[in-house]
């Protein structure tokens, strides 16, 4: 774990490096555009402009490679990156350019005729077949855009592909962008050497996807909180009538297992906001954990076991949280999602250290205006889970190891 935050970064290189350079910037620019084909929501983009504006302003030539949505390896309009080049030029000072194209004799002159202190962001990099199977003719073609390498996609980082990390096998240095660098280094140190107490909270519909992230954080946290509909699995595993509720049946057997390994360590809701259906939330209600009815779902975590969780997250130095506490999208299935959000905060305020993994739990803080009130949210879904998981994120290891 310490050896993801022993790499390189931008800001280990000397200005002679950066200055007049082709720096190839991998950023995650995956961003939602809405139905006129503007950006929606230019989180990502904001969180790259530290590293573009830094090479920028150094005198580099700043190439920057993304990709946009699942377009299967071909180009398809929809997913262009035009749109976000647009709005790109709305956040920065500094000149942006748009290249229609990616590995080809057009983007390659594109890089060199680029003046000092300019952006160019090159199309889609899923437009290109080899992009996702790591093609090594591919990777050697985007190495020839650059005359160094950085990663700051951190969203991205746990695929191994061309651009990600491919490309950085064969033009070095590579180093790490910024926000790569604050990602690794709040989840790392959380994980490796986290001030207690250490609280973690999962949520989400299905156990089956935290399962490697419950077995990797139960030996190291003082609090596993568990709400969101994959509470309901352990509650079976405890032999409590769900309902409707939504139960991993093939996972039973495991929840239960890691019920007698936790032992107090794991705390679950021990209320529950039932209704018969989503869109029927004007039936919803409030009932303990041992009554959930036959013909009712569990929706959202109770009001007694908010206060539960935030009593646990208020005297917590760390707190990690990935996934939400129920239907967070649908009122009135949002109340516990947003309550446990407003305990982070006031967690952070006191002085803890809180991280928000990406996905679902950084797009509830945010509707819920309380990004700025954590210490990180993560950028990354996927890769933020991997990373809890103790998996290696290809786009990091492959990285410059930092000089001793």
């Amino acid at each position: 774990m310490l050896a993801v935050l022993n790499k390189q970064t931008v800001g280990d290189l000397p200005e002679s490096a950066i200055r007049g350079r082709r720096a190839l910037v991998r950023v995650d620019f995956n961003v939602p555009l809405d139905e006129h084909g503007h950006v929606s929501d230019d989180t990502r983009i904001r969180a790259a402009l530290p590293t573009l504006e830094y090479l920028a302003e150094r005198g580099a030539r700043v190439i920057v490679l993304s990709h946009l949505g699942r377009p299967k390896g071909k180009p398809d309009q929809k997913y262009s990156l035009e749109p976000v080049s647009r709005h790109l030029a709305t956040l920065t000072k500094h000149g942006v350019r748009f290249v229609e194209t990616t590995d080809t004799d057009e983007a390659l002159k594109a890089t060199h005729a680029l003046p000092e202190g300019e952006i160019v962001l090159l199309e889609n990099t899923r437009f290109l077949g080899g992009e996702e199977t790591n093609d090594e003719r591919l990777a050697r073609a985007l190495a020839r855009l650059g005359d160094f390498y950085v990663n700051d996609a951190f969203g991205a980082a746990h695929r191994a592909h061309a651009s990600t990390e491919g490309v950085a096998q064969h033009l070095k240095p590579a180093v790490a962008g910024f926000l790569m660098e604050k990602e690794l280094r709040y989840l790392g140190r959380a994980l490796a050497d986290p001030e207690r107490p250490f609280v973690a909270v999962l949520g989400g519909a299905k156990i089956s996807g935290k399962i490697d992230v419950i077995e990797q954080l139960l030996p190291k946290v003082d609090r596993l909180l568990i709400g969101g509909a994959m509470a309901c699995t352990f509650f079976r595993a405890m032999g409590l009538q769900t309902g409707k509720s939504l139960v991993e049946a093939d996972r039973v057997s495991m929840a239960k297992e890691l019920l007698d390994r936790g032992g107090d360590k794991l705390v679950l809701p021990d209320d529950a906001v039932v209704a018969p259906s989503i869109e029927q939330g004007s039936q919803a209600r409030t009932v303990s954990r041992t009554a959930i009815p036959a013909d009712q779902a569990m929706l959202d975590i109770g009001p007694r076991s908010v206060q539960t969780f935030a009593e646990e997250v208020a005297r917590a130095r760390t707190v990690i949280w990935n996934g939400p506490m129920g239907v967070f999208e649908t009122k009135p299935f949002d109340a516990g999602t947003r309550r446990l959000a407003e305990a982070i905060a006031s967690a952070t305020d006191r002085g803890a250290t809180t991280i928000v993994g990406g996905g679902d739990s950084a797009a509830a803080v945010t509707d819920l205006g309380l990004e700025n009130r954590m210490s990180h949210v993560s950028t990354g879904g996927g890769a933020s889970l991997e990373f809890l998981e103790g998996k290696t994120l290809p786009g990091v290891a492959v990285l410059d190891d930092a000089r001793g």
